[in-house]
């Protein structure tokens, strides 16, 4: 359903919400297109008006307010979450956390946009500096998690001043509607924030070709991302996207086994391996490369695979069809390649309707195979062996990916030079969970523009005004 200028919009047609665990029809929301989103661009825009110049202790009162909402339904979002999205359970508990601490995160910022003073060049002159809000902006958000992305981007959009029209992946709409449903009961003033629901084509079109909005923040493909940038061309929009990536996960042989073994199971396994920071290549250096592999199986082999509700689930279904296609066809392409598979490597067999994958592993990997430079939204990762540290750098940075990379090692000065050299936006040394809310979050080359998430969240979402003052005037 549309929430447009602060009312809840229903219509004939009807998005049936799918549970990829078990094929299920969890529920259904009505879609909109073209009229109700040039509808939704004119109540942000009016909105606008007024909400900019709202001071910082208002808007700080209805994010709290939001924050409070949230947390009374903790347990349910995680619930829905799950549901419509088929992670783990934990996974949806913890994203929930997240989304709600960047709204807690920019109700703080909020406080601390500053503008600046500037020394003058003449004795009648005062120079000054201010941040305003960019205008209307469009968010579009990614299935893979339904929830925090939307606060990421809604939070500071609305700290700053701005108003939102957002619209969610059409397979996981619920979370959005729930997020929206908490917007409303606290408050906000009408058309500051609008939910549209529908085609992405349709939608996007209408947002990208708007003159009213002033910014597009997109998280998803790359392919998508790129179109949404040329479609933005002629309105010169403000851009920032976090887009596809092809993770490297470095393991020298001076690092622990245990712990960089642990660490790939939460940045490949975690969320059912459905995310964009996913590890998609190991490089273990081949000293250690043979008591790694086994210590990996070892865990990966133990990893439950099933309904993401069951509390001791590891590994999710696989979001639809044709993302289950796309993995199952890089893992063939691996044995036509010569490729070992010695972990899973098939579909999990069940009962439930879903689309589930074993958890694979892959030796004797090589860079003609597939997985070797396409992403790989899932629960399956080769291990490459590398002898030096110049020919790891060289593997391991992509031509066209620059999301995130992790390396392993115990030598401080290599880990200085390794993440120098790599060319990702972000890089966890000896850490597989680097990604926190106070942290920017974003990528280079084809990864993305802008990041997201601590101080460098508001930057997109602001303009910078020079107002030079002739005293004797």
């Amino acid at each position: 359903m549309a929430y447009i200028n602060g009312r809840w919009i229903e219509t004939a047609s009807q998005l049936e919400v799918i549970n990829p665990a078990t094929n299920e029809i969890i529920g259904k929301v009505p879609v909109v297109g073209k009229t109700e989103t040039i509808e939704a661009i004119e109540s942000a825009k009016e909105a606008f008006k007024s909400w900019k110049k709202t001071t910082f202790p208002e808007r700080v009162y209805y994010l709290e307010k939001v924050v409070t909402l949230l947390r009374e339904q903790h347990e349910e979002i995680a619930q829905l979450i799950t549901k419509e999205n088929g992670k783990p359970i934990g996974d949806s508990r913890d994203e929930v956390e997240s989304g709600i601490a960047y709204i807690e995160w920019y109700a703080e910022e909020a406080k601390r946009i500053y503008g600046d003073v500037l020394p003058a060049s003449s004795q009648n002159k005062h120079l000054i500096v201010k941040r305003q809000p960019i205008g209307v902006c469009a968010a579009i958000t990614p299935w893979n998690f339904p929830f925090s992305m939307i606060t990421r981007k809604i939070a500071p959009a609305l700290a700053t001043g701005c108003t939102v029209v957002l619209k969610p992946a059409s397979a996981t709409p619920l979370s959005a509607v729930k997020v929206f449903e908490c917007f409303d009961k606290a408050g906000l003033p009408e058309g500051v924030i609008n939910l549209v629901i529908g085609s992405a084509q349709e939608i996007g079109n209408e947002m990208t070709k708007s003159e009213d909005v002033r910014k597009i923040s997109f998280t998803g493909s790359t392919a998508v991302g790129k179109l949404l940038f040329r479609d933005s061309a002629d309105t010169v929009k403000a851009i920032s996207m976090e887009l596809g990536g092809h993770a490297p996960f470095i393991v020298f042989d001076d690092s622990d086994v245990n712990i960089a073994v642990e660490g790939i199971l939460n940045t490949k396994f975690g969320n059912s391996g459905q995310t964009c920071v996913s590890t998609n290549r190991i490089y273990v250096q081949s000293g250690i490369a043979e008591k790694f592999t086994k210590a990996l199986t070892k865990k990966v082999s133990k990893l439950k695979v099933g309904n993401g509700l069951d509390e001791d689930v590891d590994v999710g279904p696989i979001i639809d069809q044709k993302s289950f296609d796309k993995i199952m066809e890089q893992i063939e392409d691996v044995r036509d390649k010569k490729g070992k598979i010695i972990c899973g490597g098939e579909q999990y067999a069940n009962n439930t309707g879903g689309k589930f994958i074993q958890p694979t592993i892959i030796t004797e990997a090589n860079e003609k195979m597939l997985i070797a430079t396409e992403e790989t939204f899932g629960p399956v990762v080769p291990i490459f062996t590398f002898e030096t540290e110049e020919e790891i750098i060289e593997k391991a940075n992509h031509k066209h990916y620059g999301l995130a990379g992790y390396c392993y090692t115990s030598d401080l000065g290599r880990a200085f030079r390794v993440s120098e050299e790599l060319e990702y936006g972000m890089i966890g040394v000896n850490d597989s969970s680097p990604f926190v809310i106070q942290a920017p979050f974003g990528g280079i080359k084809e990864s993305g523009l802008g990041q997201e998430g601590g101080k460098y969240g508001l930057e997109g979402y602001l303009i910078t005004k020079y107002i030079s003052f002739n005293a004797n005037y």
